[in-house]
């Protein structure tokens, strides 16, 4: 029977301060240090696109993370794009937290089960009230709430239209813009 090691964040934020990850995309998920899925470049343009265009619609309300790290209690994923409080200077000194999250959006291709399952349950055990995976075999939206018991209780799948974000009831996202329609 083989056993893993374990890492804690320390001990991970230990390893890329001394070096030792560098030159290395990887990704901390429940103690384990995973070797990230290479993007493809329609992977990045949409996650690169959607971060922008939310961030037009969230001037001075959020601030728009792209590919950066959240800090949970044994995992420090990078998700594609992350809204957090504001202001974005907290972020100077460390990674955003659960508290800080408003919405974590995952754009997918070859890394949907990994998000559908793996890091959905992340994000609901550290009680990210929203996440979106953006699914660009299906040009569909899976949104994701009410986390409870290491799971999200509600779903819903959008294919067109709006979407208007739990912690933003007055935005309105255009599915189509964030697909780059």
């Amino acid at each position: 029977m083989k056993t893993l090691a374990k890492w804690s964040i320390d001990e991970y934020h230990r390893m890329i301060e001394a070096g030792v990850l560098r030159d290395r995309k990887v990704e901390l998920l429940e103690g384990e240090i995973i070797e990230m899925t290479p993007e493809t470049p329609i992977h990045y343009n949409t996650a690169k696109r959607g971060a922008k265009y939310l961030e037009e619609l969230l001037v001075n309300q959020a601030e728009v993370r792209f590919n950066g790290p959240i800090t949970l209690t044994n995992s420090e994923p990078e998700p594609d794009i992350a809204i957090v409080k504001l202001p974005e200077s907290t972020y100077n000194s460390r990674h955003p937290e659960p508290r800080d999250v408003f919405l974590i959006i995952e754009v997918a291709k070859t890394s949907l089960k990994k998000d559908l399952e793996l890091k959905a349950a992340i994000y609901a055990n550290a009680q990210i009230q929203e996440y979106w995976i953006l699914d660009l075999s299906t040009r569909q939206i899976i949104v994701l709430r009410n986390p409870q018991d290491n799971k999200y209780t509600q779903e819903q799948i959008i294919q067109d239209g709006i979407i208007t974000p739990l912690a933003f009831p007055n935005i309105q996202v255009s599915v189509q813009i964030l697909f780059n329609y």
